[in-house]
């Protein structure tokens, strides 16, 4: 009798932290960062490949837009797009600046100076309540 108590107050625990887990998803590691810290990851992103962290550096409502073709993007479709260029690396210098910070709401401005020529994105970034998160880039070539 004891070890049939025992074995369903063990199964109990076993599934109620599993339920906690289940529901809690994984761990924002950008979550404590700075908005610099989340441009210095979006452009990892785009100019060098890196797409590790990508699940956690747009917002759900993300859009990007490029100016020169009128293109437009969702989360899914901008992501699946870094995806297919992961790894690949532009050969171009990168420097951005933040234009202003204010509150919950930052804006940046990244070039990427090419050898025949440049890209410009204008960044938005919002804090949530799971850190800041990139809602929204506008691309134009200059």
């Amino acid at each position: 009798m004891k070890s049939t108590i025992a074995t369903l107050m063990t199964a109990a625990m076993l599934f109620g932290s599993l339920q906690s887990f289940a529901t809690s998803g994984p761990t924002n590691p950008l979550k404590d960062h700075k908005s610099v810290h989340i441009i210095s990851t979006y452009l990892e992103a785009t100019t060098l490949g890196s797409t590790d962290l990508n699940k956690f550096l747009f917002a759900d409502d993300f859009e990007y837009r490029n100016t020169a073709n009128n293109d437009k993007f969702n989360k899914k479709e901008y992501s699946n797009h870094l995806k297919a260029n992961k790894g690949i690396k532009y050969d171009c210098k990168t420097t951005y600046d933040i234009l202003d910070e204010t509150g919950h709401a930052c804006v940046a401005k990244a070039t990427m100076q090419f050898s025949n020529f440049t890209r410009v994105d204008y960044i938005t970034l919002n804090r949530t309540d799971d850190g800041w998160k990139v809602s929204k880039v506008v691309t134009t070539y200059p």
